[in-house]
């Protein structure tokens, strides 16, 4: 499948979409705390997006992927189903958005603590996020996509992290994913180029200790082979014709 350049008419939905996901993340913020179970946020982004939004959680179904959004604590990676889990101090979690609005996604997700974190636990997370903001900052056209790899795993690399390389970005827009796969490592200059109108999504996923994951029975979850805590970003991102927007920017970010 080709990449898709986006039409004026597709980058306003896309704006659109993207603003509804980041929305969501913001309104789950204070229902984050100890003692709530993951699906009961589940409950509240579903009933948000279906009812506030008049929009639509992309994960519920997606392959038989059972709710609404993910959420993936501690030493899980990626793809956590909500369930009884009860949050508890220490804990870190990961929520993870799509919505579709007008059949085109919008796809973030956010790291949160419960209570204070260890200091290994802020070092990861904070580092996760630099990472990706690093990437995301050098976004113009003609860039190629090794070498945001390259950044995202020298940064994560010089701070004693591991980068998983199982999972990647993805292309974005009227599919929940689309070409081109955006790896979180790689060489500069390898990969394709980028070109005014590509949206995409960057999400590293960065491990404490060894990069190598496992996929649960559940045949969703994906865990770090040695437990280590793993955290992860997300954005999707629109390539301009000198730069980037990032579509799914929370007001308290900054992306010069």
């Amino acid at each position: 499948m080709p990449v898709s350049i986006k039409s004026p008419e597709e980058i306003e939905k896309m704006r659109t979409a993207g603003r509804l996901a980041a929305e969501v993340l913001e309104m789950i913020a204070e229902h984050v705390a100890i003692g709530v179970t993951t699906d009961e946020l589940n409950e509240i982004c579903h009933r948000h997006i279906t009812e506030e939004q008049n929009a639509t959680p992309a994960p519920l179904n997606y392959c038989g992927f059972p709710k609404s959004i993910c959420t993936t604590l501690n030493h899980q990676v990626c793809h956590g189903i909500p369930g009884d889990r009860q949050l508890k101090r220490g804990d870190i979690l990961n929520i993870d958005v799509t919505v579709i609005k007008e059949g085109y996604h919008g796809d973030t997700s956010r790291m949160f603590f419960l209570g204070k974190p260890s200091v290994q636990a802020r070092r990861l997370v904070e580092t996760t996020y630099e990472a990706m903001h690093r990437a995301i900052c050098a976004v113009r056209p003609g860039l190629h996509l090794g070498d945001l790899g390259h950044l995202i795993q020298s940064y994560a690399e010089s701070r004693h992290f591991s980068v998983v390389r199982e999972y990647c970005g993805h292309g974005i827009g009227r599919e929940f994913h689309e070409e081109p796969q955006v790896l979180h490592y790689g060489e500069p200059g390898t990969g394709i180029a980028l070109k005014a109108g590509m949206t995409f999504t960057v999400e590293p996923m960065i491990n404490a200790g060894a990069r190598h994951v496992k996929l649960l029975p559940d045949e969703w979850t994906v865990v770090t082979r040695d437990r280590s805590l793993s955290a992860q970003w997300e954005h999707t991102i629109l390539v301009t014709d000198n730069g980037f927007e990032v579509l799914t920017a929370r007001p308290d970010e900054s992306f010069p």
